[in-house]
């Protein structure tokens, strides 16, 4: 199959826009895709300072790669969650960004669950009777969240794709989870205390990331996150994976779709925020649901260990990490 543009062999071809595209041809068309999809959605300009949350993968490392060649002013917030497994996860991950800040020359600010929680992902797990991917989400929006606003960021970036916002509208629909499809849109406005946060990447394929990835040599973690494992969503991707190999552009149609009557599920009106009597982010109840995690895994780590308190660095055992921002030359890097 020859590119659409230069008429070179092609590396890809995506049925749904009825397109073949080179290695020349393809970061051009994609970055022009994504500048186009971040107006249209009104998500920052070049005034903005933009926090991209990087989790050493190919998506968010593909967007904070694409946003610094479109001339944004992008900057990278990785939060390590202390993950070990078989392959080290975490630290292999917070290598993967270190290396990317470094290539383009951007700052990359780092926190560690551990030494801010007081315990590691997998801790936390069995220390409270949350799951783990849902103490992952918890955190993860209270820090980039709570990082922007004393960083003096004016919007922050994930590199969510299409498959997984269709993935989860998916599980939306069929739970008809009113507030969550509510809120579930490219942008979400700045409002009492929280950040501005988008998705510019909402409109490209798994694969479109990847291809995006691999043609600019951008090193990623290739594994998922051992706690993704046999997670609903997954099985959820498959199924839509059949839908648009039978039917190209039916992912798209279906988001698409949701936006245009979104406004049905809007709450008649918005739950007032407060600022928590603990931290002062903002939450609906006097004490935010990261303040009572944090206090919930302390008095379980004190009555399991009641003589020595164990450093919650030595506990994930890794080196503690400054809150602060970290130099691209870090020795950990």
């Amino acid at each position: 199959m020859k590119c659409r543009k230069c008429l070179k062999k092609a590396i890809i071809y995506m049925p749904e826009h009825r397109l073949a595209l080179c290695s020349a041809c393809y970061s051009p068309w994609f970055l022009d895709y994504t500048e186009r999809t971040i107006r249209k959605f009104k998500m920052f300009s070049r005034r903005d300072r933009v926090l991209v949350a990087v989790s050493g993968g190919k998506d968010s490392l593909s967007l904070w790669h694409a946003l610094n060649a479109l001339g944004y002013e992008a900057d990278g917030f990785y939060i390590d969650l202390g993950i070990v497994g078989s392959n080290n996860y975490s630290e292999q991950s917070k290598q993967r960004c270190f290396e990317l800040a470094e290539r383009i020359g951007r700052r990359l600010h780092v926190v560690s669950v551990a030494e801010e929680v007081g315990a590691p992902i997998p801790e936390i797990k069995d220390l409270t009777a949350r799951e783990a991917c849902s103490a992952c989400g918890l955190i993860k929006r209270y820090f980039m969240n709570r990082y922007a606003l004393e960083a003096e960021y004016n919007v922050i970036a994930t590199g969510h794709n299409l498959d997984d916002e269709v993935a989860v509208l998916f599980s939306n629909v069929l739970n008809w989870n009113r507030g969550y499809l509510a809120r579930q849109y490219p942008v979400l406005d700045e409002r009492e205390g929280l950040k501005k946060k988008v998705k510019p990447f909402v409109y490209f394929t798994e694969k479109q990331t990847t291809v995006y990835a691999l043609v600019n040599r951008i090193a990623y973690v290739r594994d998922e996150c051992p706690y993704a494992l046999g997670a609903t969503t997954l099985s959820y991707k498959d199924l839509l994976a059949q839908l648009e190999h039978q039917a190209p552009g039916t992912k798209r149609r279906f988001l698409d779709g949701f936006y245009q009557i979104r406004a049905l599920f809007a709450e008649a009106e918005a739950t007032a925020l407060v600022p928590c009597s603990r931290c002062g982010q903002p939450t609906t109840t006097e004490v935010c649901a990261y303040c009572r995690l944090v206090e919930h895994v302390e008095r379980r780590r004190s009555a399991a260990v009641p003589v020595r308190k164990v450093a919650a660095s030595e506990a994930a055992g890794v080196r503690p990490i400054e809150h602060e921002e970290l130099s691209l030359h870090h020795p950990g890097s």
